[in-house]
C-alpha cells in the first residue's frame, strides 16, 4: 500500500481547514436538521392541555425517561403528577419552533413546562426534569443522604457517559453515510468499558443506588436497557451484550414494570400501533392502546 493510499473502509485522507465552515450538504440522515447555530427558525406556538405538567417530547431514550419518571409517579399515587405529553418530531425540525426554543433554547427534546406553582417554570434536560421531578413529589430518589448521593452520581454518570453510545457508537455504527473503522472501534471500546462499569456495579446492587428504584435507574434504562436488548441500533450481537449477565438481569427486571412499558409508548410515532400514544392526555389513553391490540 503506498502511503498516499486510505486503508480498506476508510475514507480518504482529510486535512482540517485553518476556519471550519459548515457544509449544510454534508449531514448525512440528519443533515435536514443539523446546523451550527441556535434559535428559532419558525414560529411554532405550542399546543397546550389542562394537567400541571405540559411535556414536548419524543420517544427516543431522552424523552423516554421522562415518560417513565411521571408514570412511576402516577403509579405510586401522585395524582399531581399528571401531565399532558405532546409529540416534538425531530426529524421534522418542530424542536426549532419558537415555542419549543422559549421552553429549551438547546432545541433537544425533552422539554418540560411545570405549572403547577404560581408561576411556570421551564424544565430542560432530561437529567434535570428526573431531578426536578423527584424533588417536588419527594419519590425515587434515596432519602438517606448517601444513597441519594450514589443516586445522583450515577444520574450524572448516565448524562456525561450516553453521549459516547449515541452521538458516538450509534452516530458511526448506525447512521453515519459510510462505516469507519476507527471511529466505530473507537467508540464499540468506550460503550463495552460502560457496559462492564454498570455490570460490575450492579452484580452487588439490585438497583443503581443499591437496593431502591430511583431516577438513576430511570435514567439509565431507556438507553442502555434498550442496547442490551437490540432495541436501538442493532447492535446487541455486535457489542455482545449477552455476556453481561448482571445488565442482562437488571434490564429484564425493570422491563417488567407497568411504568416502563407504558413510558415506552408515550410520544411513540412509529413500531407497532399498538405500541405508540403519539399524544398522552389521560390514564385511559392506555387503555385503548390494549383493547386495540386485543381486537386486532
Amino acid at each position: 500500500m503506498s502511503e498516499e493510499a486510505a486503508p480498506p473502509n476508510q475514507p480518504e485522507g482529510y486535512t482540517p481547514p485553518k476556519v471550519w465552515k459548515w457544509d449544510s450538504a454534508n449531514g448525512g440522515r440528519f443533515a435536514n436538521i443539523n446546523r451550527p447555530i441556535a434559535g428559532a427558525t419558525k414560529d411554532l406556538e405550542l399546543p397546550s392541555g389542562e394537567h400541571p405538567f405540559q411535556l414536548y417530547s419524543m420517544a427516543t431514550p431522552n424523552g423516554v425517561k421522562v415518560t417513565m419518571m411521571f408514570e412511576e409517579l402516577l403509579a405510586m399515587g401522585h395524582k399531581g403528577a399528571e401531565y399532558d405529553a405532546y409529540l416534538i418530531n425531530i426529524g421534522s425540525g418542530d424542536q426549532f419552533g419558537s415555542g419549543f426554543v422559549d421552553i429549551n433554547p438547546n432545541s433537544k427534546i425533552p422539554a418540560l413546562l411545570d405549572r403547577s406553582g404560581d408561576t411556570p417554570v421551564r424544565v430542560f434536560e432530561s437529567g434535570s426534569i428526573l431531578l426536578h421531578l423527584a424533588e417536588k413529589f419527594d419519590a425515587l430518589i434515596p432519602k438517606d443522604p448517601a444513597k441519594r448521593t450514589e443516586c445522583l452520581n450515577w444520574l450524572f454518570w448516565q448524562m456525561g457517559s450516553a453521549p459516547y453510545l449515541g452521538g458516538g457508537f450509534g452516530h458511526f455504527y448506525a447512521y453515519a453515510p459510510f462505516k469507519i473503522e476507527y471511529c466505530i472501534d473507537r467508540f464499540s471500546m468506550e460503550v463495552k468499558r460502560q457496559l462492564d462499569v454498570l455490570d460490575r456495579h450492579l452484580a452487588d446492587n439490585e438497583y443503581m443506588a443499591g437496593d431502591e428504584y430511583s431516577i438513576a435507574d430511570i435514567a439509565i434504562w431507556p438507553w442502555y436497557g434498550a442496547l442490551m436488548l437490540g432495541l436501538v441500533y442493532d447492535a446487541a450481537e455486535f457489542l455482545d451484550t449477552a455476556s453481561y449477565k448482571n445488565m442482562m438481569r437488571w434490564t429484564k427486571q425493570i422491563g417488567e414494570r407497568e411504568a416502563a412499558k407504558r413510558g415506552k409508548m408515550v410520544n411513540r410515532a412509529w413500531g407497532e400501533l399498538h405500541e405508540q400514544l403519539i399524544e398522552r392526555h389521560d390514564a385511559s389513553d392506555f387503555e385503548l392502546r390494549t383493547q386495540d391490540k386485543l381486537s386486532g
